[in-house]
């Protein structure tokens, strides 16, 4: 074994990190870039990641005619430009196939490559393929000094850093990526309006983000849907390179004999298949309980009563002739249809939002999330500089091709002396040095000369080339002129653009028309309602108000927690131990005389324990405080959530709980009691309001397993603190005088309030 082996493992140099974590640092952070620049985050000059740039360029440089099979281009990229796994390559060319996945597919796919319903492709060696038309915009220019190459892996071919793109590819096929630190979501687009928006922005480099939206309001996915966010959203999303699309299936109403009807779908937002459609409308019908419990919730139930009156059957028709059909019959004809399509897009992917993170790999070879006028001046200026360098290109042709016709017109008027002094001199050499000294040949245009067959020589028609001198002379003026005019420069990029646009782009697929997101409004009669929860966390509702709760029963070991009168149209709100909030609907609770369902199953707790229901204005004060001892002031509406998972409101450490919220109305003083019988009353204002909830701060100092055993807010002229006294009252009123002993600062130890005290609940 090395003995310098060891030496990774010890510190140099007085250093705290050891050569082993500085080599393991160094290895990991050239790991993370890899994955940034060389995997998965596409390039803004050409649209393209590595693995796609290769592919198509190993396919345009066979050479192959027609459809070959795909295992020949697998092999091909792995061999030549992409040592990795096969599988990989694979998946990567059979995604630049799918119509469903690229609005302009790169690739032609011949034989089974995958469906939008998850199915995968066949093998490579059964799949054929070739490019695609639109390929061309992509490869057309590779060998007119456009882009730069740069050796492969071994360094035995060459390969293009980026292909000189002919439109802006990244934004009309979109990218998805996961790298390490950074995500890429870009949405697919319509060729024509970004060909217009991409040629406003070359033209005027000052275009403003509403000129631009004008000629692109938003993308156009391959599979159609309808785009239902507002112009407000859209617009954040395009300025920022970040945001959310609300995204819609596309449906009609097919009428059938005797006045009856179905749902036909034939668009679904972006990504989501038939299959995923069916499998969740399966769910709704036939719910499953939720992980660790036993029995479905009661909004389960709900929901599949809900469907099973609505849809009686559900269907895949889609085939070679409708591409996508999925057939939706009503229970009844007489039902609403909207109103069944209204609860599907609300309880299925039928809408869904797509989430918009425009990073890229900018022409700085840096990752950035990038607004849209940022994506179209980066790739303009690419595009103008492609174009320069293929122009220079042509114009260094052209000027070759030039020196050379001018040398044949020189050789054409002495074409018998030229033949006389080749066939005199006795060598090539010998006779291009005569040539380059009696007639100032040059030695390129003498070496053309002396390598032209005699046959050729003797036939050179001064006339064809006297034009192609003219030709070449006006092409070189040309050239030049937009060599020499940024302007001209910009005006042939903006005439290529929409020439190529003109031949390769078509009608727009998604529909934009905002509309408000689907939402399902229950209609609730007004009527009392008494809510009541025991100690174990188990709800019910009683019509009415006034119950007997003497004459309420709970299961052995239950009993009664809290009672809450209010009415079906209330939201109450519940807080779980481990800080949770939760908003609802009081008509949802079970009722009847039975005891009820867990407050778990109709809200996510978890494992938690629910601590406090309440219902109230919701500008309503409340202090909120936990076993740890924090606390902070908020409002009951604060406490609000919009769905059944809830809010983490507030952070409850480790091993604590979440005590019942206390109201704050009025209040001067706060009041803390410790379990060991501590009380602390400090003011108000030193305790802040937190309407995003969070930890709070420090109410009454604690040590080792004492914990805080409840927390008011009061007048601060008399407290109330109650539980159990050796003496025969359960109720000690402190005030005035006696009530200054304990007044001190927050989060000091408080004094001893009576040992004889188990705390339990404070008031004023």
């Amino acid at each position: 074994m090395d003995d310098r082996t060891g030496d990774l493992f010890t510190a140099e140099n007085g250093d705290d990190a050891s050569p082993i974590e500085n080599h393991a640092s160094k290895a990991y952070l050239g790991y993370a870039v890899s994955t940034v620049k060389s995997r998965a985050l596409p390039e803004i000059a050409d649209g393209l990641k590595p693995v796609q740039r290769r592919i198509l360029y190993a396919m345009g440089d066979t050479g192959a005619q027609g459809f070959a099979k795909c295992a020949r281009y697998v092999g091909e990229v792995l061999g030549k430009y992409h040592p990795h796994g096969d599988s990989s390559t694979y998946e990567a060319m059979v995604h630049l196939a799918q119509p469903f996945s690229m609005r302009y597919p790169l690739i032609d796919g011949q034989g089974n490559f995958g469906s939008r319903d998850g199915d995968g492709a066949a093998a490579y060696r059964y799949t054929e393929a070739k490019l695609s038309r639109i390929a061309e915009l992509m490869l057309s220019e590779i060998a007119e000094g456009t882009v730069d190459f740069q050796k492969n892996y071994d360094g035995k071919f060459d390969e293009p850093v980026l292909l000189p793109a002919r439109v802006p590819f990244g934004l009309l096929n979109g990218s998805f990526g996961i790298p390490v630190g950074f995500s890429t979501r870009i949405p697919s687009h319509n060729l024509n309006e970004v060909a217009a928006a991409a040629a406003l922005v070359i033209r005027n480099s000052k275009a403003k983000l509403d000129d631009v939206l004008e000629k692109l309001p938003g993308p156009d996915f391959p599979g159609g849907g309808q785009i239902i966010s507002p112009a407000e959203e859209l617009r954040a999303a395009y300025e920022t390179g970040r945001g959310s699309i609300a995204l819609r299936a596309r449906w009609s109403i097919e009428p059938l004999a005797r006045g009856q009807w179905r749902i036909v779908i034939n668009e679904l937002p972006h990504g989501v298949s038939c299959r995923q459609v069916l499998e969740e409308i399966e769910a709704l019908v036939n719910p499953k309980a939720a992980a660790g419990k036993k029995e479905v919730s009661q909004e389960q139930k709900r929901l599949k009563q809900f469907m099973l009156d609505m849809v009686e059957t559900v269907r895949d028709e889609s085939d070679r002739k409708a591409k996508l059909r999925l057939v939706i019959e009503p229970r009844s004809s007489r039902q609403d249809a909207n109103e069944m399509m209204k609860a599907l897009l609300v309880h299925t992917s039928l809408e869904v939002r797509y989430p918009v993170n425009m990073t890229w790999i900018g022409l700085d070879g840096l990752p950035e999330t990038k607004g849209i006028l940022d994506i179209l001046r980066e790739w303009g200026e690419f595009r103008v500089t492609t174009v320069r360098r293929r122009t220079g290109h042509r114009l260094k042709k052209c000027e070759d091709r030039l020196h050379i016709v001018l040398g044949r017109l020189l050789a054409f008027v002495r074409i018998d002396e030229i033949i006389k002094l080749i066939r005199a001199a006795d060598d090539q050499a010998e006779a291009k040095a005569q040539m380059q000294a009696k007639w100032k040949f040059t030695e390129r245009q003498a070496e053309d000369i002396v390598n032209i067959r005699l046959g050729q020589l003797t036939k050179l028609d001064g006339v064809k080339l006297n034009d192609e001198r003219k030709a070449l002379e006006a092409e070189r003026k040309g050239l030049k002129d937009i060599l020499g005019d940024e302007k001209e420069l910009k005006k042939l990029v903006v005439r290529e653009l929409e020439a190529d646009a003109k031949a390769f782009g078509d009608e727009r697929r998604t529909l934009i028309k905002p509309e408000e997101r689907a939402a399902i409004e229950r209609t609730v009669l007004e009527e009392p309602l008494t809510v009541i929860l025991s100690k174990k966390g188990w709800v019910r509702a009683r019509t009415g108000h006034g119950v007997d709760m003497d004459a309420v029963s709970f299961k052995d070991g239950d009993g009664r927690y809290l009672e809450l009168e209010c009415k079906t149209t209330d939201t109450l709100t519940v807080l779980a131990s481990g800080g949770k909030a939760f908003s609802v609907d009081a008509a949802a609770l079970p009722s009847g005389r039975g005891d009820g369902a867990p407050m778990n199953t109709l809200v996510n707790s978890g494992s938690d324990d629910i601590v406090w229901v309440g219902l109230g204005d919701p500008s309503t004060p409340l202090l909120m405080a936990n076993t740890a001892g924090n606390g902070f002031l908020c409002k009951l509406g604060d406490l609000a959530s919009k769905t059944r998972q809830g809010k983490d409101f507030m952070t409850v450490p480790e091993g604590a709980r979440a005590l019942a919220p206390a109201l704050a109305a009025g209040g001067k003083a706060i009041a803390a009691l410790s379990s060991d019988a501590r009380l602390l009353v400090f003011p108000m204002d030193e305790v802040p309001a937190r309407p995003n909830g969070g930890v709070g701060v420090q109410l009454i100092a604690l040590p080792d397993k004492v914990t805080l055993a409840a927390a008011a807010a009061f007048d601060g002229k008399s407290l109330a603190v109650s539980g159990i006294k050796r003496k025969n009252r359960s109720v000690e009123t402190i005030e005035g005088k006696a009530l200054k002993e304990y007044e001190g600062k927050r989060a000091q130890r408080g004094r001893v309030c009576d040992v004889g005290f188990r705390p339990d609940r404070l008031g004023s």
